[in-house]
């Protein structure tokens, strides 16, 4: 098999946030079953807390990593929390200002630093995966279930990943060895960047109870289950030519291209 599919993902080392339960467990289980070593901190776990606190553990989740186990190979950037739920026909009043920003720097603001800290090395050793959780409320043209503070934070990671996809990939044609080439078509990708943008998953923190209701908005019938959005991650960890692009997994309640 050609050398740009990874079938074997032995020896490298992949930070997943949130990798506790839900799709971040389910995501680490898969990974290790390819060989993937999987960060585990032992102070902080995959988890990166929420408050004034949160990006402070970033930095010290990501210490706490290289100093044990290595630089990360593989980032997944997978922790969020919804806040204050409103729901679609919820008032904007009923959001104040600090539960805003709250959400913005857990979900987007972790999402950034930790990424900023793992890139340099993947620059370095000329390989490297960064993967965002997002949502599909923000494809939907509805901003979801959960409110605007939540649909904008899960958005602008979407702005990130396009940045960081087509900086780095222009970096590998400028450099001549970090993306395949006509004369090189062996080389493996330095880096890819994409997300996976979820709906209505069940049994993860935001999804632990959920409204029976919203089932009638999944043409298929169903929920999903963590398992089905950690395959799309193995995809994109493993495929080397799937690069800024956002993967819906929703059950269809979206149309879309990808």
């Amino acid at each position: 098999m050609s050398q740009l599919v990874n079938t074997s993902l032995q020896g490298k080392l992949a930070l997943i946030t949130g990798c506790t339960g839900g799709i971040g467990r389910a995501t680490a289980i898969v990974l290790a079953s390819r060989g993937c070593s999987i960060a585990q901190p032992r102070r902080t776990g995959c988890s990166i807390s929420s408050g004034s606190g949160s990006l402070r553990n970033v930095r010290r989740l990501h210490t706490e990593v290289v100093d044990t186990l290595g630089h990360p190979d593989i980032l997944f950037n997978n922790s969020g929390a919804t806040g204050k739920v409103i729901g679609p026909k919820g008032n904007i009043q009923d959001l104040d200002i600090e539960m805003f920003e709250a959400t913005w720097k857990l979900n987007t603001g972790s999402s950034y630093l930790l990424t900023q800290l793992c890139v340099p090395h993947m620059i370095d050793q000329k390989y490297g995966r960064v993967i965002f959780c997002s949502s599909s409320s923000t494809a939907q043209g509805t901003g979801g279930v959960i409110g605007p503070h939540y649909a904008s934070s899960k958005s602008a990671l979407h702005g990130l990943l396009h940045w960081l996809a087509s900086r780095y990939a222009a970096d590998g044609l400028v450099l001549g060895s970090f993306t395949p080439s006509l004369s090189n078509p062996n080389c493996p990708f330095f880096q890819t960047c994409n997300a996976v943008a979820p709906a209505l998953i069940t049994d993860t923190g935001m999804m632990s109870n959920p409204n029976p209701d919203y089932v009638k908005l999944i043409p298929i019938g169903r929920f999903g289950i963590p398992d089905e959005i950690a395959s799309i991650v193995e995809l994109l960890v493993s495929n080397g030519y799937m690069n800024n692009k956002i993967l819906v997994a929703d059950g269809g309640w979206t149309p879309g291209a990808f």
